[in-house]
């Protein structure tokens, strides 16, 4: 159960003095990225060049300083990335990339997941033991981008749920990255090549048409799961606030790409807030969430309040 979790796991491995500090800088935290190459698609002999592939993006990703912040292992972003590859010809690969961020929670070695997508889109050409590297103002190759993009979106969600609108700068460099990209034709990075690709995930995520999205992001976790250990009471009441506040977004785009991100992320982790702990006044929620995210119909339902 939820709330037993945070207590079997208690852990204050952020004092209040440095969580203060980190809310004062916009609390952008480096991150600690596992990316995992699964080539079970691929009819190739020779295992070498995914390995290969695969310790190259470690490298990459781990070796950069995204910030300008040194923290300590504990108080990193988790991000993980697998990489399922569907095709493999020479140096082309193509494939889809799951990404799951996790964002600590205040007084607790609890992580919570702020983003669980899937990202159908990918291809990119490598050739064995090619160097990666990230330029701010060139476009280098679709597999930095591709990377690079998702770093900053994980800086930016999780600076987000620390400080109202915290993100603006990460989300920033994020939209940089698309604007060189999408001018190779490279899919995924178009506004013609689906609704929910990266260039749609950008572009809702900076428009002011969703901006409740980000405001609940703030509420949700600053004002509930950072509150859990405290007052279990106070931050479920907050998290029922910051839920119904998706109505407004759901009443003006009911198929809001935003509203798919936050339950895909944070489905699980509501019915295991309120099935345990402090009881509240939860139905006028669960119809909420029956209306503006039914394709989670059969989660609601075990929910035990």
């Amino acid at each position: 159960m939820f709330l037993i979790k945070f207590y079997s796991n208690m852990k204050n491995y952020l004092s209040l003095l440095l969580f203060i500090f980190l809310f004062t800088l916009g609390n952008a935290q480096e991150i600690d990225f596992e990316i995992t190459i699964n080539s079970d698609l691929v009819n190739q002999t020779n295992q070498q060049i995914f390995k290969t592939l695969e310790k190259s993006i470690n490298e990459f990703m781990n070796n950069k300083a995204w910030t300008n912040q040194e923290l300590d292992a504990e108080e990193k972003l988790d991000c993980s990335m697998v990489l399922n590859l569907t095709a493999y010809n020479g140096s082309q690969f193509q494939g889809t990339l799951q990404v799951q961020i996790q964002r600590p929670v205040f007084n607790t070695n609890f992580k919570s997941t702020i983003l669980n997508h899937l990202d159908k889109d990918i291809s990119f050409s490598y050739q064995e033991f090619q160097p990666l590297f990230y330029n701010t103002s060139t476009y280098e190759s679709n597999l930095v981008s591709l990377l690079s993009f998702y770093a900053f979106i994980s800086l930016g969600m999780e600076a987000d749920t620390f400080k109202e609108n915290g993100g603006n700068p990460y989300y920033a460099v994020a939209q940089q990255i698309l604007n060189l990209t999408n001018q190779n034709q490279k899919k995924g990075w178009n506004q013609a090549d689906g609704n929910r690709n990266r260039y749609w995930l950008i572009e809702t995520l900076r428009s002011n048409t969703f901006k409740e999205y980000r405001t609940v992001m703030y509420q949700y976790h600053r004002n509930g799961l950072d509150l859990m250990t405290q007052d279990p009471l106070k931050a479920k009441q907050n998290i029922m606030t910051s839920i119904n506040s998706l109505n407004r977004m759901y009443s003006r785009r009911p198929n809001a790409f935003l509203n798919q991100i936050f339950f895909d992320a944070k489905a699980d982790e509501i019915v295991d807030i309120f099935s345990d702990g402090p009881e509240v006044e939860f139905q006028n929620t669960l119809n909420l969430l029956n209306k503006i995210a039914p394709f989670f119909g059969p989660k609601w339902k075990r929910i035990k309040y």
